[in-house]
């Protein structure tokens, strides 16, 4: 049987080995460091020490006093358009009171429940249905702005991880 002696000292060597022969052993540095260029390739760009404003924040937010007393009055809102007359078509069965036009060129933009909307199908069969302004002739898709419009996701997964 061996001694734990012969263990001991050979764990000596090795850690003797580790700390000062490697080291020994190992390629030294060069005297000199390489040449440094005297000047650098690229100068440095000065940046101005001035402060700079915010854009966003430099007017203070206008308050109700303040209005009155500079006398300027707000824009009147456009006026209501009249609702769309009534056709000889057959009834909407598809409820169109909670959308409106988003097209800026059309008066019925932003007023709900117009009559100025109808349903045109689903197009290539997905599930948002296609809604035409019959006063401008435009149209947009019925989640237009919403979270879903122009999403590639399906909705169910959009909805789930919302849930989540």
């Amino acid at each position: 049987m061996v001694s734990h002696l012969l263990y001991y000292q050979l764990a000596l060597l090795a850690l003797l080995w580790l700390f000062v022969l490697l080291p020994l052993s190992w390629p030294r540095r060069s005297a000199t460091p390489p040449p440094v260029p005297a000047t650098p390739l690229k100068p440095k760009r000065k940046r101005s020490t001035e402060p700079k404003a915010f854009a966003g924040l430099t007017h203070t937010p206008p308050c109700a006093l303040c209005e009155r007393e500079a006398g300027e009055t707000p824009p009147a809102p456009p006026p209501r358009p009249a609702p769309m007359p009534p056709t000889h078509r057959r009834p909407r069965t598809v409820d169109t009171s909670m959308h409106f036009c988003p097209h800026p060129e059309c008066d019925y933009r932003g007023w709900l429940g117009m009559h100025n909307l109808r349903a045109n199908g689903h197009p290539n069969g997905g599930p948002w249905r296609q809604w035409q302004c019959t006063a401008c002739e435009g149209y947009f898709p019925e989640h237009h702005g919403t979270l879903f419009h122009g999403k590639q996701v399906a909705v169910e997964l959009i909805v789930h991880v919302l849930a989540c």
